[in-house]
Protein backbone atom coordinates (compact mmCIF):
# COMPACT_ATOMS: atom_id res chain seq x y z
CA UNK A 1 0.00 0.00 0.00
CA UNK A 2 2.67 2.67 0.92
CA UNK A 3 4.39 2.10 -2.63
CA UNK A 4 1.20 1.96 -4.30
CA UNK A 5 -1.13 4.49 -3.11
CA UNK A 6 0.68 7.55 -4.61
CA UNK A 7 0.98 6.51 -8.09
CA UNK A 8 -2.48 5.03 -8.40
CA UNK A 9 -4.37 7.40 -10.02
CA UNK A 10 -7.71 5.80 -9.89
CA UNK A 11 -8.31 5.62 -6.11
CA UNK A 12 -11.10 7.76 -4.32
CA UNK A 13 -10.45 9.54 -0.39
CA UNK A 14 -13.34 9.43 2.52
CA UNK A 15 -16.45 7.79 2.91
CA UNK A 16 -18.43 9.65 1.15
CA UNK A 17 -16.87 8.72 -2.02
CA UNK A 18 -16.24 5.38 -1.05
CA UNK A 19 -19.42 4.53 -0.31
CA UNK A 20 -20.43 6.34 -3.89
CA UNK A 21 -17.95 4.05 -5.20
CA UNK A 22 -19.24 0.88 -3.60
CA UNK A 23 -22.76 1.53 -4.62
CA UNK A 24 -21.65 2.37 -8.25
CA UNK A 25 -20.12 -1.18 -8.49
CA UNK A 26 -16.70 0.96 -9.14
CA UNK A 27 -14.47 -0.23 -5.72
CA UNK A 28 -12.40 -3.09 -6.11
CA UNK A 29 -10.15 -2.36 -3.26
CA UNK A 30 -10.85 -0.19 0.40
CA UNK A 31 -8.23 0.50 2.58
CA UNK A 32 -9.40 1.22 6.38
CA UNK A 33 -6.74 3.07 8.70
CA UNK A 34 -6.36 0.89 11.81
CA UNK A 35 -7.56 3.31 13.95
CA UNK A 36 -10.70 3.94 12.07
CA UNK A 37 -14.21 4.08 13.81
CA UNK A 38 -16.01 1.47 14.00
CA UNK A 39 -19.25 3.42 12.42
CA UNK A 40 -17.35 4.03 9.54
CA UNK A 41 -15.88 0.71 9.47
CA UNK A 42 -19.87 -0.80 9.63
CA UNK A 43 -20.66 1.41 6.72
CA UNK A 44 -18.30 -0.05 4.66
CA UNK A 45 -19.00 -3.47 5.58
CA UNK A 46 -22.81 -2.78 4.81
CA UNK A 47 -22.46 -1.03 1.89
CA UNK A 48 -20.06 -4.12 0.34
CA UNK A 49 -22.53 -6.96 1.18
CA UNK A 50 -23.08 -8.96 -2.01
CA UNK A 51 -20.62 -6.75 -3.85
CA UNK A 52 -17.06 -7.84 -5.07
CA UNK A 53 -15.02 -5.64 -2.53
CA UNK A 54 -12.24 -6.62 -0.84
CA UNK A 55 -11.49 -4.84 2.61
CA UNK A 56 -8.39 -4.55 3.99
CA UNK A 57 -7.82 -2.77 7.54
CA UNK A 58 -3.89 -1.30 7.05
CA UNK A 59 -1.59 -1.47 9.94
CA UNK A 60 -1.32 2.34 9.83
CA UNK A 61 -3.51 4.73 11.40
CA UNK A 62 -5.63 7.61 9.49
CA UNK A 63 -2.82 10.36 10.02
CA UNK A 64 -0.27 8.08 8.05
CA UNK A 65 -2.78 6.60 5.36
CA UNK A 66 -3.97 10.33 4.61
CA UNK A 67 0.58 11.13 4.57
CA UNK A 68 0.96 7.78 2.18
CA UNK A 69 -1.92 9.09 -0.56
CA UNK A 70 0.30 12.25 -0.41
CA UNK A 71 -2.85 14.40 1.12
CA UNK A 72 -2.82 16.71 3.91
CA UNK A 73 -5.27 15.34 6.27
CA UNK A 74 -5.71 12.16 7.57
CA UNK A 75 -7.58 9.68 5.57
CA UNK A 76 -9.61 6.87 7.18
CA UNK A 77 -10.48 5.02 4.09
CA UNK A 78 -9.25 4.78 0.47
CA UNK A 79 -10.51 2.88 -1.86
CA UNK A 80 -8.76 1.58 -5.27
CA UNK A 81 -11.50 1.93 -8.53
CA UNK A 82 -12.18 1.20 -11.85
CA UNK A 83 -12.30 3.63 -14.12
CA UNK A 84 -15.71 4.88 -15.62
CA UNK A 85 -16.61 4.44 -18.86
CA UNK A 86 -15.50 7.31 -21.37
CA UNK A 87 -12.13 7.99 -19.93
CA UNK A 88 -11.96 8.25 -16.27
CA UNK A 89 -12.75 8.85 -13.11
CA UNK A 90 -13.84 12.80 -12.96
CA UNK A 91 -14.78 12.66 -16.78
CA UNK A 92 -17.22 15.65 -17.07
CA UNK A 93 -18.40 14.87 -20.84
Amino acid sequence: MEEACPEIKNRVIGLKQTLRAIQQDRADIVYLANDVDEHIKRKIQLASRGKNVKIIITRVGRKELGQICRIDVSAAVVALVREEEGGGINANH
